[in-house]
């Protein structure tokens, strides 16, 4: 059994089973979210939607785990999977060079052309010092996440893992379904990725 679970998509939001409360759909949903149970992380709108994605939904796992946040840990693993990588900032960043007369490199948008950028900003906001991997798989593959996870966990210092499926291909179409899990519970793990 996992300790708590979200799943954020365009036109949902649901929290350890329970529908959150919402009028926003696509991307302005996930602005609805940060301002409603996060709101002390401005960087939040220089973020790529992957990033904004993997905030909220780890900010309302976090939130419902009700530890003590922003404490150095070296025990919780940040693991994050998808199919489409950063596709969407890929995307904008090569508008920016298309044309070489019209050549515009954007910093902003280069930041965000790694997926892993959104376990970093995690683990940095967090004070995890513990992994942090964003892994890309041809499909959502629970059998593949559930080994990619167990690896995590033959760390002897990772007692935790904050990780899941997070993918995203443009502002308005984005997937979300994370989840806290301990070491102690991984046996069940795979049958609760399904």
């Amino acid at each position: 059994m996992l300790n708590h679970k979200v799943i954020i998509t365009p036109n949902e939001v649901i929290l350890d089973g329970k529908t959150l409360d919402h009028t926003e759909q696509g991307g302005a949903l996930l602005t609805e979210l940060y301002r409603t149970y996060v709101g002390d992380y401005p960087k939040f709108f220089k973020m790529d939607t992957l990033s904004k994605l993997g905030l909220v939904a780890s900010e309302l796992l976090l939130q419902a785990e009700g530890e003590p946040r922003f404490e150095a840990r070296e025990d919780r693993a940040v693991v994050f999977f998808n199919k489409s990588a950063s596709l969407q900032a890929d995307t904008a960043y090569q508008a920016t060079i298309q044309e070489p007369e019209n050549f515009f490199p954007s910093p902003a948008a280069f930041v965000y052309t790694l997926p892993n950028i959104v376990t970093g900003e995690i683990a940095i906001r967090n004070k995890y010092y513990g992994e942090t991997s964003f892994i890309v798989l041809p499909e959502n593959d629970p059998e593949i996440m559930a080994q990619q996870l167990q690896l995590a966990f033959l760390d002897t210092m990772t007692q935790s893992i904050l990780g899941g499926w997070l993918d995203c291909t443009d502002e308005n179409h984005f997937e979300a379904h994370l989840f806290l899990i301990d070491k102690q519970q991984f046996d069940t793990i795979e049958s609760s990725l399904l």
